[in-house]
Order: C-alpha cells, then structure tokens, then sequence
C-alpha cells in the first residue's frame, strides 16, 4: 500500500480512537493522530541526530532527534518503534526504555506519541529513505542546536529533547 493510503488511527484528547482515515486525509485535514519517537544515544550518551529526506511530506529536509513516525490503525506504541527504528535506521535487537508521552500540535501536525530511548552503538543504514544523513551529537551540542544553530523539527524539540 502507498504511504499516503496507509490507514492511520485519528484520535481525540484522550488518546481515544474516534476514526480511521488514511493518512493522506489525516495530513489534509490535520487530524489528531499516534506517533512515536525513538532516541539513539550511545554509551556515552551522545545523540545520534538525523537529517530528514528531502522527500518527507512534513519538514523535509530538517534534523530530527529520534527516529520514528506514524502508527498504522491498530498499531502499538511498542510495536510501532520497533518497526520504525529498523525502516529508518536498521536498527534492530535492542532494548526499548519508554521515556514518557504527550501531545504536541502546531500549523503542520496534532499528534499524541509515545518516547522511547534505545542504547547503540553500532552502524546504522537508512534503510527505507527518510533519513538523508546523520551524526553523533553531545547533549550539550542538541541543546545548543535546538537554541537556534540547527534546523530542528519542532516535534522532536519538545516532546523528546526534555526527555534526554
């Protein structure tokens, strides 16, 4: 199925499925829907920060600070970043630790995500093609960069960094 006939859950406040839609009416329409987020850090607790592809149909082209994406209808949390975490990053086999979840919404996109970090320190590859490049970050690094220097999807800067 094309992503933008994939069939994604819309949601209310409550995180409560009120419908089912495909996702290029939930981009249209800007419909409330389940994401997560999956933060790389490596044992020295650097962030391993990726560059969206130019392709993207919200922020294309701007740094992310952790993998993920859209659930399908029916989808899990957990379920959901482990699939993500491989499409995007081949990264496979490792232990999830759920940080926490919350709402984030703005002109682009309304969303409830679960956040979850993962230890790694070994390759990566972009697997599926929505990642354009990446590179290992210090928190401190992130920090600054979320302050202005690095073009950071908005999501990500605040539902994930003050989880680091």
């Amino acid at each position: 199925m094309a992503s933008a006939d994939e069939l994604v859950d819309v949601v209310d406040e409550h995180d409560v499925v009120t419908a089912v839609v495909t996702r290029s009416e939930m981009r249209s329409q800007r419909l409330r829907h389940r994401t997560v987020f999956i933060a790389v850090t490596n044992p020295s607790g650097d962030v391993l920060v990726h560059r969206r592809a130019d392709h993207k149909d919200v922020w294309p082209g701007r740094w992310d600070l952790a993998a993920g994406g859209v659930l399908a209808s029916g989808e899990t949390y957990d379920g959901g970043a482990v699939r993500e975490l491989a499409e995007e990053l081949g990264i496979g086999d490792v232990a999830f630790q759920r940080l926490g979840s919350g709402a984030y919404e703005d002109a682009d996109v309304a969303e409830i995500a679960t956040v979850y970090r993962v230890r790694w320190d070994g390759p990566v590859r972009f697997a599926d093609g929505e990642v354009a490049e990446a590179r290992w970050m210090t928190l401190e690094e992130v920090q600054r960069g979320a302050a202005g220097s690095l073009d950071l999807v908005p999501d990500s800067v605040s539902l994930v960094l003050p989880l680091l």
